[in-house]
């Protein structure tokens, strides 16, 4: 009787182990795939900034 208790403990804490070692392969996919849009975005903001200093320029040239 009570082996039966720790093995379906074992295998309930297995199912428990392997569904969360999913769930944390799933987070750090979206980890990273928000870092490479986060950083996408720096890129454009930074050119964007390259781009309005540069018609500041123009425009204070003129």
């Amino acid at each position: 009787m009570a082996a039966e208790r720790i093995q379906e403990a074992v295998q309930r804490i297995t199912a428990e182990n392997t569904s969360l070692e999913q769930r944390v392969r799933r987070l750090a996919t979206g980890n990273r795939t928000l870092d490479e849009r986060l950083e996408a975005a720096r890129s454009h903001l930074r050119f964007q900034d390259r781009r309005v200093a540069d018609l500041e320029a123009q425009i204070a040239g003129t």
